[in-house]
């Protein structure tokens, strides 16, 4: 295992702007290396990951370590692009972590049947925010081994 964090991209698809300002403040609070990056939609997110429209230049695009979703957005929820992604093998070993309001056993054991790494409710302080992020970091930038490209 590689004992040196190595910074990723973090890309938080959620639609709430208050959110992710939260998630901006908690990671710059919690002094994470990571560059976090937004979409607001599954859609977006599907464009993102798979570098289509406003996303096409590789640099409007890097891929990200790790994926925070929220499952309920617009356009295309976050059931449905868990799904997509789990199903694309270029995007299925992205790890993904749910970071939803929902607290529902259904979506628990759904999100965990189309293969979410992660099922987290949000916190509703700025400090627990801070801190789950910390938590998060340590776990998929520090002890996990992730892969480098996804192939």
């Amino acid at each position: 295992m590689n004992n040196a964090p190595n910074p990723i991209t973090i890309l938080m698809a959620d639609d709430a702007p208050s959110d992710r300002l939260l998630a901006a403040e908690a990671l710059k609070d919690a002094r994470l290396l990571n560059e976090l990056r937004f979409v607001e939609n599954g859609e977006d997110l599907m464009d993102y990951l798979l570098a289509r429209g406003k996303f096409a230049p590789p640099a409007q695009a890097p891929r990200p370590g790790l994926i925070l979703l929220d499952l309920n957005m617009p356009k295309k929820d976050g059931r449905t692009v868990l799904k997509e992604i789990k199903n694309t093998p270029s995007l299925s070993r992205i790890p993904i972590a749910v970071l939803t309001t929902s607290k529902d056993d259904a979506d628990v054991y759904r999100s965990y049947d189309l293969g979410v790494n992660s099922y987290i409710v949000k916190p509703v302080t700025f400090e627990a925010i801070v801190g789950t992020l910390q938590t998060l970091e340590k776990h998929w930038i520090q002890i996990v081994e992730l892969p480098s490209d996804g192939t």
